[in-house]
């Protein structure tokens, strides 16, 4: 088999299988570990799959701009910003992550909210400005411009005087395994900080980034109340996620 063919079976497997382990693989084409673990290094510099330690996993979806992201998917994000705006309820302090599907939820919320909003996004802070009755507060800091999101120490020092009732997570992946990732390590290191600083997380997940892994673990999940999502109970990280004992709510 060529390597060209070799590789193209490794992604149908990947897609099939949702993983690829390096060590079974190997035995079953008969070739060597290091032959297949150098097909997936290649894969994986073509953005193709996420290496793991003994393998490879589905690579996110989420890359790109945020303004070019504001644009994909935008009804799934609708419904999931729609249901989390449900869990945000009047007088409480809730801090709204970076990402693309949590901006949805500053567009989600009444008008007659009256609420304390944390961010460290400034899209969404430019959203709330609009609303007439949330209190809003920006954490600064530097500007990570692919997440459109705030990082640094400056931001973990001014969120550290925060305590929150509620943070809404958007992330990059979302594995049962793996747990929830992201693309950026600064990204990964400010949203950690902050699931500290709030009573609950509650993640906000298209299907799409379902199964899949980014590069940064942010939290695992069992450091999270619960997953929001558009994917219904026959999607196989739905029923992982609740056979981990990880709540799941489904976007109407």
């Amino acid at each position: 088999m060529l390597a060209a063919e070799r590789r193209g079976l490794l992604l149908t497997r990947l897609h099939q299988d949702g993983k690829l382990v390096a060590r079974d693989l190997a035995i079953e084409l008969g070739i060597s570990e290091h032959s297949l673990r150098r097909d997936l290094r290649e894969l994986a510099a073509a953005g193709l799959c996420q290496r793991v330690y003994g393998g490879a996993l589905p690579v996110s979806p989420a890359r790109g701009e945020f303004e070019t992201r504001l644009r994909v998917a935008t009804e799934s994000k609708r419904r999931i910003a729609a249901r989390a705006a449900q869990l945000i309820t009047p007088g409480t302090t809730v801090i709204l992550g970076g990402g693309t599907t949590v901006h949805a939820v500053a567009q989600a919320l009444p008008e007659n909210l009256k609420v304390l909003v944390v961010t460290p996004s400034p899209a969404t802070a430019a959203e709330l400005v609009k609303h007439p009755t949330v209190d809003l507060f920006m954490l600064g800091g530097r500007i990570l411009k692919q997440p459109a999101s705030v990082c640094g120490a400056a931001a973990a020092d001014a969120a550290s005087k925060i305590s929150a009732d509620l943070y809404l997570l958007g992330v990059a992946g979302v594995h049962v395994d793996e747990g929830f990732t992201t693309n950026d390590p600064d990204e990964a290191a400010m949203e950690r900080f902050l699931v500290g600083r709030a009573a609950d997380t509650y993640v906000l997940a298209s299907s799409d980034k379902l199964g899949t892994v980014a590069a940064f673990s942010v939290v695992e999940l069992s450091g999270v109340a619960g997953v929001i999502t558009d994917a219904d109970d026959s999607h196989p990280t739905v029923r992982g996620l609740r056979q981990r004992k990880v709540p799941v709510f489904h976007a109407a």
